[in-house]
């Protein structure tokens, strides 16, 4: 059995956000306080003293309710968002992804997107030339190279976006990837299979992988370890099957 190297270690992390919140208030004192643009704020935790490790060849799954934290968590991990407290240390390349439109830029078209977006996922002009084919093919869209994308439907968008992201993948291989729900990122039937399979290759060469979803059937497909997390906090880490059954059944 392989050696397991620590790639993510997170402690003790916490984050808050500033919300608008009503006061108990009279008419006249809610327009005074609308025309003086002034709001009171109040402090939210939305992750509270999480720690977890991760190691190579672990896929982790993050489940939870809407609201319990999940896009927050793994926001934070990747530092997209700067934690209040505690500390992350990685070990190696991150990529967060967020569904497959980001990065993408509706006026330009579909062959300037795929360099666009290729260049932001480190891959060089020379290798995004080599690969440029092979991201066509795979999309499907071989009549829409040449058309802007804010001319797309949602489900071609994805097609795109999902074609880039794992071509330059394959290319410039991460050690660690934040996957947040991008299982449920839309398509077609054939499509999404054809993407899950991709996804899967690129998660049996070895990474880690964490992934929030709601897809229970994939989670327990790809990951061999789930947490679930409610409020913020870490209500349980094991077995797939262990923790979807407890959230399923209302994790009481």
């Amino acid at each position: 059995m392989d050696e397991k190297i620590l790639r993510l270690e997170a402690k003790d992390i916490t984050k808050s956000f500033y919300i608008d919140v009503l006061r108990d208030e009279s008419a006249l004192q809610g327009v005074i306080r609308f025309l003086k643009r002034k709001t009171e704020k109040k402090k939210l935790a939305v992750i509270k003293n999480i720690s977890l490790n991760a190691y190579s060849n672990e896929v982790i799954g993050i489940i939870g309710k809407n609201g319990s934290g999940k896009s927050t968590l793994l926001r934070v991990l990747a530092e997209v968002y700067k934690a209040d407290s505690g500390y992350i240390k990685t070990h190696g390349r991150v990529v967060y992804m967020s569904g497959f439109s980001q990065g993408l830029n509706p006026r330009l078209t579909m062959r300037e997107n795929i360099y666009l977006m290729g260049s932001v996922l480190g891959l060089s002009q020379k290798a995004i030339r080599q690969k440029f084919n092979d991201i066509v093919e795979f999309s499907e869209l071989g009549d829409f190279v040449d058309t802007p994308v804010y001319k797309f439907s949602s489900g071609m968008v994805v097609r795109l976006g999902f074609s880039v992201t794992i071509h330059c993948l394959n290319h410039n291989y991460p050690e660690i990837m934040l996957l947040d729900e991008v299982l449920e990122a839309g398509g077609d039937i054939g499509f999404i299979k054809k993407a899950i399979d991709k996804m899967e290759e690129l998660i049996k060469r070895g990474a880690t992988v964490i992934i929030a979803s709601h897809d229970m059937e994939n989670i327990m497909k790809y990951c061999n370890r789930v947490i679930l997390i409610d409020s913020g906090k870490i209500i349980m880490d094991g077995k797939p099957e262990k923790v979807i059954e407890q959230y399923m059944n209302g994790f009481k």
